[in-house]
C-alpha cells in the first residue's frame, strides 16, 4: 500500500495557513501595545502562510481518501510542522533567539504542557506573550478534536471506548459529521474562553492578562503572563476561584459540556469518569488542606480574615487549586507544593500520573483508563476463582470488549516504561534524581512544573540542549497518546508503506 503523500503535505500546508492566520492576530496584538514586535510577527505569518500556501497549491488535485497510516503521520507530524513554524515569532522577534529555546517553549505550548525557559516573562513583549498563550489554545482545541473525533478511528489507547460517548464514527454523536462536530466544540471551547475572560475582567485583571490566563486555563497548558504565575494575585482570591473553576471544566469531557447546554444533565450526573474525577478532586483537596493547615508553614492570610479563618481559607484555596492545576496538567501556580512537606512532594509526583478525563484537554493518563485497570483488576480476583465464567468489565453500564481492556494496559505499561526511559536519559544528560524523575514525568503528562531543580517556582532554562529536545519528544509522545508518534518509530510500520 503506497502513501497518499499528496494528501499529508496538503493537509500540512493548510495547518501552516491556519497557524500563519492566528500569528496574524498576534502580530495585531503586538501593534495595539506597541512592543516593538510587530514587524517581526507579521514577517513570521507571511513566512508560514507563504509556505502553507505553496504546499496546498503543489498538491492540488489529491485523492481525497485518508487511510489510518497516513492519519498517523498527519496527526504526529502535524504537531510537529506546526511547532516548527510556531518558533519563528520568538526567532524573528529575537525573544528567544536559540533555536533550541524557541522550539521548546513553542511545543511546551501546542501541547498544554505549559513548561518554559523564559527567566523574566513579564519583561517579554504583548505581542509575544499573547502568541505563547495562543500556541496553548490551538493545542488544547486540537486535542479535543483528536481526541473525539480522529483517535477512535485509529484505534488509538483505548480511545475507541470513548467514541460511545463522543462524535466519531460509531455511538452516541454530537453530530453524524465529523467537521460539525468540530464546530460545536469549537463554540463550547471559545465560549468557555471569552466567559472566563469577562470573569477575571470583572474581578480585577486587565483584559490583556485576563484573556491570556482564560486561554492557558481552558487549554490546561498554564503559560502565564507573571513571573509568580497565579501567585501574583494571591492577594485576589477570586482571581484564583475563577481560575480554579474553568479548570475543572476544562479537565472534564467536553462532551459533557455539550450535553448539559442541551438540558441533558442526567448524562452529566450519570457519566461514571466525572463522578471519579470530582470524586478525586474532593478527596485529594480535603487531604491536601489538612496537611497544610496543620504542617506546613502557611505565611500567607487572606485578607480580610480572622487569623484562624485567614489560615483556613488559604490553606483551602491553595490545596485545591494546586490539586486541579496538577490533576488536570494546567500547571498553574499559586504556591510551591514542594515546599510544604515531602509527604505531599511525593503525592503531588502520583498526580502527575493520574490526568484529566477523556475528551478534555487534560492530559496523562486520564482517570478513565486508571478506572477499568483497576477494574479489571479486582475482577481478576473473581476470575481466579471461578475460572470457566465470563467476568466483563463494565463502564457505564455497558461491557466493555476486552480488546479495549487491552488496549489500555498495554497503554499503561508503554507509558509508566516511556517515564522510566524518560528519566533515565534526563539522568544521563546530568539531572540529578529528584529532576530527572520529575521532569519525565511532567513531560509526558504535559503537567508543567516539576521536581527539585524543576520545581513549581522554577523554569526548565537550566536543562542542557539535549535534555530539552528530549522533553520536548516526551511532550509529543504524552499529548499524543503514545501509540501515535511511537508506531512511526517501527519498521513495520513503513515496510508495507
Amino acid at each position: 500500500m503506497r502513501l497518499n503523500l499528496r494528501i499529508i503535505i496538503h493537509i500540512m500546508g493548510l495547518l501552516l495557513l491556519c497557524n500563519g492566520g492566528f500569528m496574524l492576530l498576534a502580530a495585531v496584538v503586538s501593534g495595539i501595545y506597541q512592543d516593538g514586535a510587530t514587524l517581526s510577527i507579521a514577517l513570521a505569518s507571511i513566512t508560514t502562510m507563504f509556505v502553507g500556501v505553496f504546499m496546498m497549491y503543489y498538491t492540488r488535485g489529491h485523492k481525497k481518501e485518508v487511510k489510518q497510516k497516513e492519519g498517523y503521520i498527519i496527526v504526529s507530524f502535524g504537531w510537529i510542522v506546526m511547532s516548527i513554524s510556531g518558533m519563528l515569532p520568538y526567532l524573528f522577534s529575537g525573544a528567544l533567539p536559540a533555536v533550541t529555546n524557541a522550539f521548546f517553549e513553542t511545543i511546551s505550548g501546542y501541547t498544554t504542557t505549559g513548561a518554559s525557559i523564559m527567566d523574566d516573562i513579564e519583561a517579554m513583549p504583548e505581542g509575544i506573550l499573547f502568541w505563547r498563550s495562543l500556541t496553548h489554545w490551538i493545542g488544547g482545541m486540537g486535542i479535543i478534536v483528536l481526541a473525539i473525533a480522529i483517535l477512535p478511528l485509529l484505534g488509538i489507547g483505548g480511545m475507541q471506548l470513548f467514541s460511545a460517548e463522543a462524535p466519531g464514527p460509531t455511538g452516541d454523536k454530537l453530530h453524524p459529521r465529523i467537521t460539525d462536530t468540530a464546530k460545536r466544540l469549537w463554540l463550547i471551547y471559545f465560549g468557555y474562553t471569552v466567559a472566563e475572560t469577562i470573569l477575571l475582567q470583572v474581578a480585577g485583571m486587565s483584559f490583556f492578562d485576563a484573556i491570556n490566563h482564560a486561554m492557558a486555563t481552558l487549554s490546561t497548558g498554564g503559560f502565564s503572563t507573571k513571573n509568580a504565575s497565579v501567585a501574583y494575585y494571591n492577594d485576589q482570591p477570586m482571581i484564583q476561584y475563577i481560575i480554579i473553576f474553568f479548570m475543572f471544566l476544562a479537565g472534564s469531557n467536553f462532551v459533557l459540556s455539550y450535553f448539559a447546554f442541551k438540558g441533558k444533565v442526567q448524562k452529566v450526573i450519570q457519566d461514571e469518569e466525572f463522578k471519579y474525577y470530582a470524586g478525586f478532586t474532593v478527596v485529594f483537596t480535603i487531604i491536601v488542606a489538612l496537611v497544610v493547615y496543620y504542617q506546613a508553614n502557611i505565611t500567607e492570610l487572606t485578607p480580610g480574615y480572622p487569623m484562624v479563618l485567614g489560615k483556613a481559607e488559604s490553606a483551602f484555596r491553595h490545596s485545591l487549586f494546586q490539586i486541579i492545576s496538577v490533576i488536570t496538567t494546567t500547571g498553574f501556580v499559586s504556591a510551591d507544593f514542594t515546599q510544604w512537606t515531602p509527604f505531599l512532594t511525593v503525592f503531588f509526583f502520583g498526580l502527575f500520573f493520574l490526568g484529566g478525563s477523556a475528551g478534555s484537554t487534560a492530559g496523562g493518563i486520564k482517570v478513565m483508563r486508571h478506572l477499568l485497570i483497576i477494574k479489571n483488576g479486582v475482577l481478576e480476583f473473581k476470575r481466579t476463582l471461578h475460572t470457566n465464567a465470563i467476568i466483563p468489565v463494565r463502564y457505564n453500564n455497558k461491557t466493555v470488549k476486552e480488546k479495549i481492556v487491552y488496549n489500555i494496559i498495554g497503554f499503561f505499561v508503554l507509558y509508566m516504561l516511556l517515564f522510566i526511559i524518560g528519566a533515565l536519559v534526563l539522568g544521563f544528560l546530568g539531572l540529578d534524581f529528584e529532576s530527572a524523575i520529575g521532569g519525565a514525568a511532567s513531560s509526558l503528562g504535559n503537567v508543567g512544573p516539576a521536581l527539585g531543580s524543576l520545581n513549581p517556582v522554577s523554569n526548565f532554562n537550566s536543562l542542557p540542549a539535549l535534555a530539552k529536545w528530549w522533553c520536548g519528544f516526551l511532550m509529543l509522545a504524552g499529548r499524543l497518546e503514545l501509540f501515535t508518534v511511537l508506531i512511526l518509530l517501527t519498521p513495520y510500520f513503513w515496510k508495507s508503506t
